[in-house]
């Protein structure tokens, strides 16, 4: 299973750009999204940036994330 998973751009520079996923900071290719700007939110797969989020439908997304990890862990 593969998940897209949503961060938040800070800091951008061409193609690639800093994003953080709640503290954890990476950097990603931001090459397929159209005027990509820090602030933006964009779901990540495989180190791209593949779609930009508002920020309800990141949170949401980010909190299911979070709830299925709880149960897993829950589940051991």
């Amino acid at each position: 299973m593969c998940y897209a998973i949503p961060a938040k751009i800070i800091k951008i520079n061409e193609d690639s750009a800093e994003v953080d996923y709640g503290g954890v900071i990476k950097k990603v290719n931001v090459s397929l999204i159209e005027d990509a700007k820090a602030g933006d939110f964009v779901l990540i797969h495989a180190g791209f940036a593949i779609e930009k989020l508002d920020r309800k439908s990141a949170e949401e997304s980010l909190q299911i994330i979070r709830n299925q990890i709880a149960e897993m862990e829950r589940n051991g």
